[in-house]
């Protein structure tokens, strides 16, 4: 967006010649010269925030004050959480979080015509990219026609959506959509939008240089971080108002030093290494935190490798995982094409403004913990968290008491797959997925998983019948190097064909697997397993008939399709038999990590990249065949399953209300700790019987093209009917029940859904309890929006997940923590009670209030919360209904 400051900047502001050009930027030297504090200790990742304080200074959004904290941060040992305004460069989005970004901004401009404004002054003021990679489903598998038919049916299912993006790229400005089948979105921004260091022209049209720094729709935005790029995931919500000017209210974060040494060894990948450090930082507690990479190790750390590390940062819980600027930035950027006038401008003004690491770079923390990669091992993750680390060593003994303790299955149990010459029992694989933008954007693990399929297939290897196989790199770059490498052809002949360029199985996109194979799953009540290269595997996201999913490298992947089974030692046993019946195992199949890296060195070139992204816009022929219309307004389709004016912002009033204290609500749903969004809202498939599934079949819609949850999140009727309707979640409200279900007013078990709309048809308001870590995982909007609008007032739990907290605020729903070691179990919360929460109408920042909860038998306990609404401005949007109602009564008056 334009800079705008409101101070004298002579002191602050310089000028940079690199080559030919001068550019201006915002010293943090000449800050420091200036009296405004020591900042010469802070970690580059915090110096990323500080400039964007010195950039936007302007004596209200912005202090003088705010500057000064950073040098108080390091004074004080690297905490000082003050309240701050941060402006974010860009936003990046997705089709499954980004079309109901835009339903919203549609929304918003029919909400300001109805208070009288204006529609053109919604607009995003900060570019935005939103890339189409969550809506391709793998239908077709393991065959030459595989790509093309998942395209011709991802077309089929989601022209209605695609008419609308491209209805929102005509109407809105600064605003560009990447088509399907270009890859995923934070590969795309990895290997083509990302700049690490951004120009823009500021009020006075001069060119100023400045940190490159997003917000994405996506939880593993934080991705870009390896490019020493600040990033991280927001809801919908936050992501809107930030691209409608509204500054990211947040607090000075702590920021943890992970220092890395030594090197890897033979044998292991960047993937081992991700499931090593996500456990490490899971059991250190990072939530809210930056995280920031160091350490004489990096030197030999390819930014692949850091990027599969920055990609995870949700899973190990941090807000991002940075790495700094060096000479391995240069080098990537210079591979995957970037100008050259861009990468001078990077070290340049890198070393200038304090952001370069080298081996006298020793900044402050606010702790640490250091890790020898020479330590690492082959590893997998599972079967319900990505932090469930499992040493390959261990893979079938752990297997085994998870078969024991977590499903309580007994092992052995062999059932008659119809039709089949084999049977189907617990521990067999049925889904193996290349998967994911965290590791199929490395090249070293994705040419490491074709060298094994070559070694397998000159062996006469070949996957297991059982196992449904799927190649889905996140982007072009990708098969244009396997082709090159001729690994293609070895990976098409055991089955990992290509079947499209997206998150597919990641997201729950796998498609289904084969009928008679989820007959005798279900007939024996077995525990199906998947393994992918992705970053989660929460219950019931896969596939709904695969209980136990793990994540692995894609090498390892490949390894397991072969094996078809997780009930087996991957380190000692046979994988399988080659060709004269003789025993081969991994070791067998294994590439070096120098056959890796001469391939690598070989195929993965700058012109490669240069041809990929020469037409990234552009799209193929279908895309450029969407037809749409051309409107300020979008003419919402009365008849659409897709797209829908949501209610949020119609009969608005033009001022904003008072927050009210809550006075009887009742309880909608008691569940357990962990619960993630997918939980709260899943993105896969659903059944007919579910509310949502009768909402479509209602419309005559068959189940055939019922699609996704995911893909039809500009439906909040969908939506609605989705929230809380995970199969595997569980309300403990209920005994040995699992799905969206609960008690309604009459106390008989309904849907969740079908109870929400009976208490509000009564004007009864709702409360949820949770335990800890409560919206774990994607930054899910829905999961906010969705509790929203079914009446649900405020959640209380033990602890929130940073994203999901934001959100819930973001929309109008109060967050709560229990205090004083409280727990639902410890309180003895059964669901049957009232709850009632006082204080709310003067409330303040983290202000503890009295809860009063009332039991069956009339009996009270009372109780102190901490209300986490968590800033001064959280407190405004809760008065507004939500930020957006907040931005869009600002932008009506002004």
């Amino acid at each position: 967006m334009p800079i705008t400051v409101g101070h004298d900047t002579s002191k602050t502001r310089k000028t940079l010649t690199v080559g030919n050009q001068k550019i201006s930027y915002y010293s943090i030297p000449a800050a420091q010269e200036a009296g405004l504090g020591d900042f010469s200790k802070l970690p580059a990742a915090l110096k990323v925030v500080l400039e964007n304080m010195l950039r936007f200074e302007d004596g209200k959004t912005v202090s003088v004050d705010d500057i000064k904290a950073f040098a108080e941060w390091g004074a004080k040992g690297g905490k000082n959480p003050r309240e701050i305004a941060y402006r974010p460069a860009r936003v990046l989005m997705q089709d499954f979080t980004g079309v109901p970004a835009v339903v919203d901004l549609a929304a918003m401009r029919d909400g300001i015509v109805a208070l009288g404004g204006d529609a053109e002054k919604i607009n995003p003021l900060n570019p935005v990219d939103l890339v189409i990679d969550h809506s391709v489903m793998i239908d077709e598998f393991g065959n030459p026609r595989a790509f093309q038919m998942n395209v011709d049916r991802e077309y089929e299912r989601n022209m209605e959506r695609y008419q609308f993006l491209k209805w929102g790229q005509g109407a809105f400005n600064n605003f560009r959509v990447v088509p399907p089948g270009t890859g995923i979105c934070h590969q795309v921004n990895l290997e083509y939008l990302a700049q690490t260091v951004w120009t823009d022209k500021d009020q006075n049209g001069e060119e100023v240089a400045y940190p490159d720094t997003l917000v994405g729709t996506d939880s593993h935005t934080t991705m870009v971080n390896g490019l020493a790029v600040l990033g991280w995931g927001v809801g919908g919500i936050e992501a809107e108002a930030a691209m409608l000017g509204q500054p990211i209210s947040m607090l000075i974060p702590e920021v943890v030093g992970f220092e890395l040494t030594g090197a890897m060894v033979e044998g292991t990948t960047g993937t081992d290494l991700v499931l090593k450090v996500v456990e490490m930082l899971r059991e250190k507690g990072v939530v809210g935190k930056f995280v920031e990479f160091y350490g004489e190790g990096l030197d030999r750390l390819p930014l692949a490798d850091r990027a599969t590390i920055a990609n995870m940062a949700p899973e190990y819980g941090a807000t991002c995982g940075f790495f700094p600027i060096d000479n391995e930035t240069l080098r990537y950027l210079r591979t995957s094409g970037r100008d050259e006038d861009r990468i001078a401008l990077v070290e340049a003004y890198a070393k200038e403004n304090g952001f370069w690491r080298d081996a006298d770079y020793a900044p402050i923390y606010t702790d640490t913990l250091t890790l020898d990669m020479g330590t690492i091992v082959p590893a997998i993750s599972g079967p319900k968290r990505p932090q469930d680390f499992v040493a390959l060593s261990d893979g079938q003994t752990a297997f085994r008491k998870e078969m024991e303790e977590t499903f309580k299955r007994p092992m052995g149990k062999e059932v008659v797959v119809e039709g089949e010459d084999y049977t189907m029992e617990s521990g067999k694989v049925v889904i193996a997925s290349i998967t994911s933008c965290t590791n199929t954007s490395n090249p070293y693990v994705m040419i490491g998983a074709g060298l094994v399929a070559r070694k397998a297939r000159a062996l006469g290897l070949n996957r297991k019948p059982w196992v449904k196989t799927s190649l889905a790199p996140g982007s072009q770059v990708v098969s244009a190097y396997l082709e090159a490498a001729d690994l293609q052809e070895d990976l098409d002949a055991i089955g990992f064909n290509l079947v499209g360029y997206g998150c597919t199985t990641c997201i729950g996109n796998s498609g289904p697997i084969q009928k008679e194979l989820s007959d005798a799953i279900a007939e024996g009540d077995l525990v199906a397993t998947s393994v992918l290269s992705g970053n989660r595997n929460f219950e019931g996201r896969i596939s709904p008939d695969v209980r136990a999913n793990y994540l692995a490298s894609p090498p390892l992947v490949v390894a397991y399709a072969l094996a078809g089974t997780l009930d087996i030692n991957l380190s000692e046993d046979a994988i399988g038999q080659d060709r004269d019946g003789n025993d081969v195992y991994l070791k067998d199949i294994w590439p070096t990590t120098e056959e890796v890296a001469q391939l690598v060195e070989q195929t993965v070139t700058r012109e490669a990249f240069q041809s990929k992204y020469a037409d990234v816009f552009k799209g193929d022929e279908k895309w450029q065949s969407v037809e749409t219309t051309d409107s300020q307004t979008y003419d919402w389709p009365a008849a659409s399953t897709y797209v829908q004016n949501p209610p949020y912002f119609q009969g608005m009033s033009k001022e904003p209300g008072v927050i009210t204290n809550l006075k009887d609500a009742k309880v909608l749903a008691v569940l357990g700790d962990m619960i993630t969004t997918d939980h709260i809202s899943p993105a896969g498939s659903f059944a007919t019987t579910s509310p949502a599934g009768q909402y479509l079949t209602e419309r005559q819609v068959a189940p055939r093209e019922f699609n996704s949850y995911g893909s039809r999140r500009g439906n909040h009727e969908i939506m609605m009917r989705g929230t809380f309707a995970n199969i595997r979640i569980k309300n403990e409200m209920l005994h040995g029940v699992e799905g969206g279900y609960t008690n309604g007013p009459d106390g008989k078990q309904t849907s969740i859904y079908d109870a929400s709309m009976a208490y509000q048809e009564q004007g009864t308001p709702l409360v949820v309890f949770g335990g800890e870590q409560y919206g774990a995982g994607s930054s899910r909007d829905w999961a906010a929006k969705g509790t929203a609008l079914l009446g649900v007032k405020a959640v209380i739990a033990e602890s929130f997940e940073r994203i999901h907290r934001s959100n819930l605020v973001g929309f109008g729903v109060i967050p709560f923590e229990f205090t004083d070691g409280d727990t639902r179990k410890s309180l003895g919360l059964t669901g049957e009670e009232t709850v009632s929460i006082s204080g709310l109408d003067t409330v303040q920042p983290l202000q503890d209030v009295p809860c009063t909860i009332t039991r069956p038998d009339g009996t009270t306990l009372e109780i102190k919360l901490k209300c986490r609404i968590d800033t001064a401005i959280e407190v405004e949007y809760i008065e507004h209904g939500g930020v957006l109602h907040y931005v869009l009564r600002n932008l009506a008056k002004s």
